[in-house]
């Protein structure tokens, strides 16, 4: 979304250990904070994201500020990957997420070759779904 989230991730992570990388995880279809982030100053772009935590069209200032001083990565991925992963919370780890709290997940199931023999947290949250969004990300999920 507006980076809130990760930017209090980063503030902390790096507290206990400068060395423990932080990456965002926002969804391409609202890429306004990621585009923010990348370009340095606000880049307002379109919201067509059924993560409703995510859906931004710039990201904040001040959570800006933050990540550009100690966020390490930036990832972008899709809307039924974020499904995926909803659903995927459901079934292994009996969690229900909304889409936002699942972006995490969604990230590091698309760049699990990178992150392959490396100690990885997951910040999961929030369970604000409706019941026709949880129905499509169960059939994304069984789908795949």
């Amino acid at each position: 979304g507006g980076g809130s989230g990760v930017s209090g991730a980063c503030v902390v992570a790096k507290a206990v250990d400068p060395e423990i990388k932080v990456v965002a995880v926002q969804s391409e279809a609202a890429p306004g904070g990621y585009l923010h982030w990348k370009k340095g100053e606000p880049v307002e772009a379109p919201v067509e994201t059924f993560a409703e935590g995510l859906a931004t069209k710039v990201g904040y200032d001040l959570p800006q500020s933050i990540l550009r001083q100690h966020l390490d990565d930036f990832l972008l991925v899709s809307d039924d990957e974020i499904r995926y992963a909803v659903g995927l919370l459901v079934e292994k780890a009996h969690t229900m997420a909304e889409g936002a709290g699942a972006a995490a997940m969604a990230g590091a199931l698309k760049y699990k070759d990178q992150l392959k023999g490396k100690k990885v947290s997951i910040t999961v949250s929030g369970a604000n779904t409706t019941i026709p969004q949880l129905q499509k990300a169960l059939e994304v999920y069984q789908r795949q």
